[in-house]
């Protein structure tokens, strides 16, 4: 398991006891009332709807953390096309445990999975183009990283993963340094060489000055009809060229003749609904 990997997995078991932590605050008084102590059992996860799954490692994870021998077999894979019905996995271990993560585990499950089928969706709308689809921060507080894996999990790609890690200056940066030239050139001067600063414009008046100023990436927020077909004649071959603001599934269509860079969509992951799934047929096992 490379680094990376590593990381990614101890800060999902974080976010996963954090969760179990809110649901289970002391005991599951129901499992506890019902259930004989150490008794093991076997669950079924069934899709309830058509959709593309991700998040099943998660889910697996959920049951292992509260019963370390709980064994989970994975019917399918992240990235799947599932349809209602399907038999997703199968849950064995102590069946306290398997009642007190049955919701955490899918609640994960079911928001992974919805993004995942959402972006799906809409990345087959930009098939055979050279238009990159894009998330956005508009995600679930501390839910980030899992979200956005289901973005790539559904054929999608990822902006920024947060504030640290590429310059984007918006409308407020822009105000705060008194202009679009002042606060490129102020981001040039203080971001390491090796970044792309990303200005962020409303009109092709500044857009002109984002060019100028020598911005790598311009981001065409919200710009619509003529204005935003002269603004990406302007832009090519000057800077790369992003299409954002009330970007859904619905309307990419609209976007996908004008050839740009990127289109990004904040409805990836704040606009998804969840996958139906559910954790079935629980029964006692020798």
């Amino acid at each position: 398991m490379n680094a990376s990997k590593v990381t990614q997995t101890l800060h999902w078991d974080e976010l996963i006891l954090a969760a179990l932590r809110e649901d289970i605050p002391w005991e599951d008084v129901s499992a506890n009332a019902v259930v004989a102590e150490g008794a093991r059992g076997h669950a079924d996860l069934i899709a309830k709807a058509e959709g593309v799954v991700a998040g099943l490692g998660v889910f697996a994870r959920t049951f292992s953390l509260l019963d370390a021998g709980a064994q989970v077999t994975l019917h399918a894979a992240d990235g799947d096309e599932v349809h209602k019905g399907d038999l997703l996995a199968e849950v064995t271990g102590d069946m306290r445990a398997i009642l007190s993560a049955e919701r955490t585990a899918l609640n994960f499950l079911q928001r992974m999975s919805g993004i995942a089928t959402y972006t799906r969706a809409a990345a087959k709308l930009l098939e055979g183009t050279k238009t990159v689809l894009l998330d956005t921060r508009k995600t679930t507080p501390l839910l980030r990283s899992m979200e956005k894996y289901a973005v790539t999990v559904g054929g999608g790609c990822n902006h920024r993963f947060n504030l640290s890690d590429g310059v984007l200056l918006k409308d407020n940066h822009i105000g705060a340094a008194g202009g679009i030239k002042n606060a490129v050139e102020r981001a040039r001067a203080y971001a390491p060489f090796v970044r792309k600063i990303e200005v962020e414009v409303e009109s092709v008046e500044e857009l002109k000055e984002a060019l100028d100023a020598g911005a790598d990436i311009v981001m065409l927020d919200n710009m619509k009809g003529e204005a935003l077909e002269e603004a990406v004649r302007l832009a090519k071959g000057r800077a790369k060229t992003e299409i954002s603001g009330n970007v859904t599934r619905e309307n990419l269509a609209t976007y996908v003749r004008l050839g740009v860079d990127y289109i990004s969509s904040g409805a990836l992951t704040h606009s998804a609904p969840i996958l139906d799934v559910s954790l079935k047929h629980l029964a006692p096992v020798d």
